[in-house]
């Protein structure tokens, strides 16, 4: 049974994560820390342990395996390090980290201490999508020279995201960016995993003035070139709608995949036999991807085993160095 501490609660995503942690039967929750009281409160109301409102108190008391750190992409760069340099496994909620060189010292410190950094990248856990990055490895649909993902919704707050949560998504040095650091980051680590380090990272951001009060920018696109291919990630936070939100296109010289998002999305895959596309079927899979919980303790359980590319701690710091490049991109143009 595996010890495992909360590290921020102050990011909407951790509910669901400690959930399907709880639901494995192979870990005990045995603290959570943050500084907010009304959060302290909602973990304590839902799960076991007890609470700090100081991070490093929590991790000089007690005893721990792992932690799952669910903090503002800045202050996630510092507990990770901290844990690690404890000899502590840590899932790190996306993206890596608000900068390069936060996500540096946390590689470096997973590296120098032996410990399992895992990044929880929500739509690694949708088969489909595992499918199609199965196929486009495997040469199923030839040369890959486009990679395309779009994430968008009509914006955090209109999306009922908690208060705590919009307080650091709209900070700039918190987040990283705004639009382009939370949603641009899934689609660069979906290129960086399929097509490596690009030759050059091209950025747009804007503000749309939608929002009036919003001081950073709700929608921006990176442009990924590599000698023979390209990708593209889109961020929105003014989206009205779900068409198109959270799609995936792979284009290869001898077919073309989407994907669809969430758990039950389809994949259909168009060729020279099938131009108009054909639903697939996805392959049974491993149990151990069912979930962020199930994989981050397969692997800590198992120290042979690879944790998932999209999640794998040299991909997502190379992942940072794309954000890192577009947000350079957006300020000079």
């Amino acid at each position: 049974m595996q010890k495992i501490a909360t590290l921020g609660l102050h990011h909407d995503h951790v509910w669901s994560n400690l959930e399907e942690l709880q639901a494995t039967g192979r870990a005990e929750l045995v603290a959570a820390a943050d500084t907010d009281a009304e959060l302290l409160e909602h973990y304590r109301s839902k799960f076991p342990g007890k609470t700090y409102e100081s991070y490093e108190e929590l991790l000089a008391s007690e005893e721990l395996d792992a932690v799952y750190i669910f903090a503002s992409n800045k202050l996630s760069e510092d507990l990770a390090v901290m844990a690690c340099e404890r000899g502590v496994h840590c899932l790190v909620e996306k993206p890596m980290a608000a900068t390069l060189a936060g996500a540096d010292r946390m590689l470096a410190a997973a590296k120098a201490n032996e410990v399992r950094l895992m990044i929880n990248w929500p739509f690694t856990w949708w088969p489909q999508l595992r499918h199609g990055i199965a196929m486009a490895q495997a040469g199923e649909i030839g040369q890959l020279w486009q990679v395309k993902y779009r994430a968008a919704h009509e914006g955090p707050v209109e999306l009922g995201c908690s208060r705590q949560f919009c307080e650091w998504l709209y900070d700039e040095k918190l987040n990283g960016a705004g639009a382009l650091m939370d949603y641009c980051c899934y689609g660069a680590v979906l290129a960086e995993v399929l097509l490596g380090r690009p030759e050059q990272v091209t950025a747009v951001k804007i503000s749309t003035g939608l929002k009036p009060d919003f001081s950073l920018e709700d929608n921006a696109i990176l442009v990924l070139t590599y000698p023979n291919a390209l990708a593209t990630t889109e961020a929105s936070w003014t989206q009205i709608g779900k068409l198109t939100s959270y799609s995936t296109t792979l284009y290869g010289s001898e077919g073309t995949v989407l994907i669809d998002p969430d758990h039950g999305g389809s994949i259909s895959l168009a060729n020279e036999e099938h131009p108009e596309g054909i639903e697939l079927t996805v392959p049974r899979q491993p149990a151990h991807l069912e979930n962020a919980s199930t994989h981050f303790l397969a692997a800590i359980e198992d120290p042979g085993l690879e944790i998932y590319p999209l999640c794998e701690m040299n991909h997502c710091h190379a992942s940072q160095w794309i954000l890192e490049q577009g947000i350079r991109d957006a300020r000079v143009s």
